[in-house]
């Protein structure tokens, strides 16, 4: 991989190698955009097959957070941390707090939140070194588990999905293939089983996919049929690229819509759902709940005042289908025309503060 080259193509501010033997750390924090404000993204811990696998995904979802809180109207940029490891062995207090201190030398450029393998538990032993994460511990004096706020996201998403693709937002009776359990998708499946859908699901973990059965009265499959399992809806909610080649041609679905970030494995793969005639809700769209949850935190935690934000989505994903008929674009390109024309809206009105700053700066030191 040419780093630097990667780094230029969409235009990333920095990328942060985080390492320290007794602890065990090794973590890569990467800073998209900060335009909008400092970067907030979460922090996933995963078991990465090689170093370069792990530098790829956190691009790729630093830049996603990048649009993500564009589209959802916050001001804060994009970023993403990743630390290589077994979330279920590896972890320790010594791992995140070190993290923690990777993070206070950024001076408050990225603010770090859970995320993919990563708990309030392992929030709470960052903030120990760190005030720069949100989504620790309610009783810490922060709002908590950014999960909740996801799922009801990601469920206000796929209803509107519904009403664009079958004319109604209802979901009862709708067969809804749930590709991972973990803690949003769990919670997503209540919204989804309260609401009368034919539940089927997968997960690599055996016992999230027997609560499933047990709680909401899901069937299952093996994690590679999923693909295979005619269906209405093709909720992704574990690992993203999963549309990608090999799969894409054994979907039986008419929407796919779903909490995983990166789900495209390439742009193309947008174009050649829409060629199916499958509708995609742009992840980074869809599953913004959490973070529009751990963002206002930064302000002053108001539950009434996120749940109505993060049931906006529904509205926010209709916009996207009318931009995407309107202009010709497929519905990823329509969500990405959204984000860059806030970002560079947004950039101007910086600038232009900026310059009068400097105006009255040269002002003041012109009468002394």
């Amino acid at each position: 991989m040419k780093l630097f080259d990667r780094l230029q193509e969409s235009n990333y501010e920095q990328l942060v190698f985080c390492q320290d033997e007794i602890s065990g750390l090794k973590a890569i924090i990467c800073i998209h955009d900060t335009t909008l404000g400092p970067a907030l993204g979460g922090l996933r811990m995963w078991n990465y097959p090689s170093d370069e696998e792990a530098i790829v995904d956190v691009l790729r979802l630093a830049k996603g957070m990048t649009y993500k809180n564009a589209v959802a109207g916050l001001n804060v940029g994009g970023g993403k941390a990743v630390i290589i490891g077994d979330s279920r062995k590896d972890k320790s207090e010594a791992l995140f707090r070190m993290f923690g201190r990777y993070v206070e030398g950024l001076n408050g450029r990225y603010i770090t939140a859970e995320d993919v393998g990563t708990t309030e538990s392992d929030m709470e032993l960052i903030h120990l070194e760190t005030s720069y994460v949100t989504g620790y511990s309610s009783a810490s004096g922060s709002a908590g588990n950014p999960s909740p706020a996801t799922a009801f996201g990601v469920y206000q998403g796929i209803r509107a999905a519904a009403q664009e693709a079958f004319g109604s937002s209802s979901l009862k009776g709708r067969t809804i293939a749930v590709q991972g359990v973990g803690n949003v998708a769990f919670r997503l499946l209540g919204y989804l089983a309260e609401e009368g859908a034919n539940l089927i699901v997968t997960d690599i973990h055996e016992e999230q996919v027997a609560r499933a059965i047990v709680e909401y009265g899901a069937s299952s499959v093996s994690p590679d049929e999923i693909y295979d399992v005619e269906c209405d809806i093709y909720a992704p909610c574990a690992l993203g690229a999963v549309i990608n080649d090999k799969t894409i041609d054994r979907l039986k679905c008419k929407i796919v819509a779903g909490a995983a970030n990166n789900q495209l494995h390439e742009t193309r793969h947008g174009e050649l759902l829409q060629q199916k005639g499958i509708l995609y809700v742009p992840d980074y769209v869809i599953n913004a709940g959490g973070v529009i949850h751990v963002a206002d935190e930064l302000t002053g935690y108001n539950e009434e005042r996120v749940m109505q934000k993060v049931a906006d989505i529904y509205d926010t994903v209709l916009d996207i289908f009318a931009i995407s008929k309107r202009e010709g674009l497929t519905t990823h390109l329509a969500a990405d025309h959204l984000a860059e024309d806030r970002i560079a809206k947004m950039k101007h009105v910086r600038s232009r503060f900026n310059r009068n700053a400097r105006h009255a700066l040269n002002l003041e030191k012109s009468t002394k």
